[in-house]
């Protein structure tokens, strides 16, 4: 394998990098020293890293929501919407379906048939296609900070032309961005495929440009244990750390139980600091961002805020650096602009009436913070051992064994043993642990955890708790009881 977790020599990426950008015509208006001249000139409050550091060192939790249609005047349209309507810290690019997949003549089609429909017919802002020029346009019309948010296993060519643009801040990462989003890519290509990527945002950092990178928290969002999420957080900082990142936000998906989800996010700022700490690197940026739950959602607009504040309130009482909104239209599908700006300004005033409150210490969440540092410990250190050190190999094997191993992945290459469940107090926990290698105590704690469940709903720990529980949120409640409880 040739793959290893080494910082590429400008020698390689170069050279990569002559392949990556004839991938679609828009590449070759990538200029990389003129991109350096200009992100140079973004001022301070347009830079996603420096406003994130900022946000960090005031204790303050800042709102971000979804967004992305195909025709640039109709996404600047929707982000000036964002901001001045619904109150939004930063923006997002949300990246269409085909640009995801590398799929750019089948974009065009979209674009061009979006052109003639007068309305967006791609689920996304295909940044690709539209090239530097057109996402520079998007950057001077807007006064916020500019994320490419996508789920692309191989982003290189969209992260060269959108940084190019102006977005400084690229969300994704070789795990995070494949096994939840692909079934046939391998984790091998996915890996060096985000170290180019992160080649690429240290490059700006040599010259003088920082950039923001966030690993993808939340994974396939459904019933993901906060130790599983941690550790592929703390694992794709390490990679992009590197290959020169320097300024890294790691992200963790709402379980819906409070306690766990407050210790699962302060559990992740501390180990992501004290890996990256251990492992040599130094002058690192760590800030974290809770998303809101990512399951399914109450087709009821009220119930559908009561899900949002829900969330709102656990980045706050965590002291996130950032919260990713959710819309009230969440069960239905794209939402409307109007929709989207309610779900931030929902957000936003949870947020304020909580400022300057966090959950305070107590020995609860202590002993849930000490459980999911444990658990994340024994995936790490076994990841490395099958590395012997070297931790892009070591996940790639991590994967083949079982030892990461992801909920409901469509990926081949997860070996969907693991297979979680809610105890009686709606944490998620391990109902079966496949290879993921816990000693004896923490794969003791589950099990006594969820038998106090079944003792509760008078049934056998199993399966069915599972499936019970994806339902659960959509149907009004966060622990999916028999019926009649």
């Amino acid at each position: 394998m040739d793959l290893k977790n080494k910082k590429w020599s400008d020698e390689q990426f170069f050279k990569v990098r002559e392949e990556v950008l004839k991938q679609w015509p828009t590449g070759k208006d990538v200029d990389l020293q003129e991109a350096v001249d200009f992100l140079k000139t973004v001022p301070e409050e347009k830079n996603f890293a420096i406003k994130l550091k900022k946000a960090k060192e005031a204790n303050v939790t800042m709102a971000q929501p979804r967004a992305g249609v195909a025709l640039i005047s109709e996404h600047i349209e929707l982000l000036n919407f964002l901001d001045k309507e619904g109150g939004a810290d930063f923006l997002p690019s949300t990246i269409d379906s085909y640009t995801r997949q590398n799929r750019y003549d089948e974009c065009q089609v979209g674009i061009d048939e979006s052109v003639k429909a007068g309305r967006s017919l791609l689920n996304g802002f295909p940044g690709v296609n539209h090239g530097v020029k057109g996402c520079r346009e998007v950057y001077e019309a807007v006064n916020l900070p500019l994320q490419i948010r996508h789920g692309t296993p191989d982003a290189r060519l969209l992260a060269e032309i959108m940084t190019a643009g102006g977005y400084t801040s690229n969300e994704g990462g070789g795990i995070s961005y494949n096994v939840p989003y692909a079934k046939s890519v391998t984790i091998e290509k996915t890996i060096r495929d985000w170290q180019y990527c992160d080649r690429l945002v240290g490059f700006y950092e040599e010259q003088g440009v920082t950039l923001n990178r966030e690993p993808f928290g939340p994974l396939t969002g459904t019933l993901v244990p906060p130790s599983t999420s941690n550790a592929v957080g703390i694992i794709e900082a390490l990679l992009a750390a590197e290959q020169g990142v320097k300024n890294i936000t790691v992200g963790y998906g709402q379980c819906g139980n409070l306690v766990q989800d407050v210790a699962a996010v302060r559990s992740l700022e501390e180990q992501t600091e004290e890996y990256l700490a251990k492992y040599g690197y130094k002058d690192m940026v760590i800030t974290t961002v809770f998303h809101q739950w990512m399951g399914g959602f109450p087709e009821d607009e009220s119930k559908a805020f009561g899900v949002i504040s829900l969330g709102s309130i656990a980045a706050g009482l965590a002291g996130a650096t950032k919260v990713i909104v959710k819309t009230p239209h969440e069960a239905i599908g794209i939402p409307t602009k109007e929709a989207n700006a309610s779900g931030i300004k929902a957000t936003k005033m949870a947020l304020n009436l909580l400022a300057g409150q966090r959950m305070p210490n107590s020995q609860a969440l202590e002993n849930e913070k000490a459980v999911i540092k444990a658990e994340t410990k024994c995936i790490l250190d076994k990841v490395f051992e099958l590395g012997q050190g070297d931790l892009a190999i070591g996940t790639v094997k991590a994967f083949e064994q079982g030892v990461i191993d992801i909920p409901f992945g469509p990926s081949k290459y997860n070996l969907g043993r693991m297979m979680p469940a809610r105890d009686n107090n709606g944490a998620v926990r391990y109902l079966l642990t496949g290879n993921i290698p816990f000693t004896k105590e923490l794969i003791d704690f589950n099990k006594d955890q969820l038998e106090q469940r079944g003792k509760f709903e008078g049934r056998e720990v199993g399966f069915d708790m599972t499936v019970d529980d994806i339902f659960a949120v959509g149907k009004g409640k966060l622990i999916g009881r028999p019926e009649g409880m």
